[in-house]
């Protein structure tokens, strides 16, 4: 998207990630969780991110952090230790503009770039076609659906998996 850079997330952007997190908490299913946590929170969840050199990035659209997304570990066993799981959010006055794919394309970049193997979407609601396109579309793969795990909102909620390969996937030892 024209004027969007996409970087690495700083102590300044969490204000606005908290902000971002925080609405989609209230609205919807992208997020399990109940309540939006606080900007200390967001920022002990930064610090992990980062302590484990993993990327944290926001999508910067005209000087203001308007998406981030970031990875973890998909699992703490060692067995685990190649594969992340990713998580996305884009600002809902700046959805449908491409910021969800930049965000999504550069942390792929980035952690095939520190060797990772595989990458795992855990979509809330698979009835989220937005966030499950922009995964296919960025070479995820649906390999299943995990029916009522999530209670929200007076409903019960499945989630969506999703996987990709990173750099040569399984065709090589790590």
């Amino acid at each position: 998207m024209s004027g969007t850079t996409v970087r690495e997330a700083g102590t300044a952007d969490l204000v606005r990630v908290q902000e971002i997190y925080a609405h989609h908490v209230r609205t919807g299913f992208a997020s399990f969780e109940l309540d939006a946590p606080d900007l200390a929170e967001i920022e002990r969840r930064f610090q992990a991110v980062r302590g484990q050199g993993l990327p944290f990035l926001v999508a910067d659209l005209a000087g203001r952090a308007a998406g981030f997304a970031y990875a973890t570990p998909y699992h703490a066993r060692p067995a685990y230790r190649h594969t992340l799981e990713n998580s996305v959010y884009v600002a809902p006055e700046a959805a449908r503009r491409g910021l969800g794919s930049a965000l999504l394309s550069e942390l792929i970049r980035r952690a095939e770039a520190l060797g990772y193997r595989r990458m795992i979407a855990i979509v809330g609601d698979s009835g989220n076609e937005a966030s499950i396109g922009l995964h296919l579309r960025h070479g995820f793969e649906r390999v299943g659906i995990l029916p009522s795990v999530g209670f929200k909102f007076g409903r019960w909620v499945d989630s969506a998996l999703l996987q990709r390969p990173l750099g040569e996937g399984d065709k090589t030892l790590p």
